[in-house]
């Protein structure tokens, strides 16, 4: 690997990181901002916990995508190799 493809694998991931911190972030106010309604109109039904609930099931899968999950991402680089390779001795018999 050389280092324009090293460059352009951490753009990516950072990429990735700045966008589940982007989703977080909002995740939290917004449902901080959720909370404070709930609880200024109406005390007695607390709803705020589905939306709390359903986004954060998201968000959490977010993040195993992108701080979990990433280390898949070498594995899938080497079956692409892999099959290339496959596919240039096929097409070109010669190649060994």
């Amino acid at each position: 690997m050389d280092n324009q493809e090293a460059y352009e694998r951490a753009t990516r991931k950072v990429a990735a990181k700045i966008g589940f911190y982007i989703h977080l972030s909002a995740y939290v106010v917004v449902n901080i901002v959720l909370v404070a309604i709930n609880l200024a109109t109406s005390k007695e039904y607390l709803w705020f916990k589905w939306p709390l609930m359903g986004w954060g099931i998201g968000v959490f899968f977010h993040g195993m995508s992108v701080f979990v999950l990433s280390g898949f991402e070498g594995v899938k680089e080497r079956m692409i190799e892999k099959e290339l390779e496959k596919e240039l001795k096929r097409r070109d018999p010669r190649r060994s």
